[in-house]
């Protein structure tokens, strides 16, 4: 918008309008500042997400050599090869089941959302028992028709 010549004073409209136009750039750019924020922040996440992945695809590789380590360090104590590794693989059963009796423990402490259901189901019962209202008349110029 041009700016006033000097010596005319600008009208509440224009006054209105500029002021409309500043507002509208500065929320503009605040929300472009902001996605750039969140952009920085999702390819952060994202490559911590990635770094984890990596980690953990190599831990899961180590498992199979810690546990022949495992086997054989039984082994060196004078165990035969066959138990050495039923020994390793009983250790791992019993991981298994401890991990599964926890999640268990775990799922059996969920329970429905009551305070979600109950507000649903008022709603429900608000709504039939509502009747329809009939749309205000509108007169020929558009406007609605007062009702007495």
């Amino acid at each position: 918008m041009a700016a006033p010549e000097i010596g005319t004073e600008r009208t509440v409209g224009q006054l209105f309008a500029s002021a409309t136009a500043d507002l509208s750039a500065l929320v503009h750019d605040e929300i472009a500042l902001a996605k750039q924020e969140i952009k920085k922040d999702v390819v952060r996440g994202a490559s911590g997400v990635g770094s984890i992945a990596v980690a953990a695809v190599i831990l899961l590789a180590s498992i199979p050599m810690f546990s022949f380590a495992a086997a054989y360090g039984i082994h060196n104590l004078g165990l035969g090869l066959a138990w050495s590794f039923l020994i390793v693989a009983g250790a791992y059963v019993v991981i298994a089941v401890i991990a599964a009796l926890i999640a268990v423990r775990f799922f059996k402490k969920l329970s429905p959302p009551e305070r979600t259901i109950a507000g649903a189901k008022a709603t429900a019962d608000v709504l039939k028992s509502a009747k329809p209202r009939p749309a205000p008349s509108v007169s020929g110029d558009g406007h609605k028709a007062l009702t007495p």
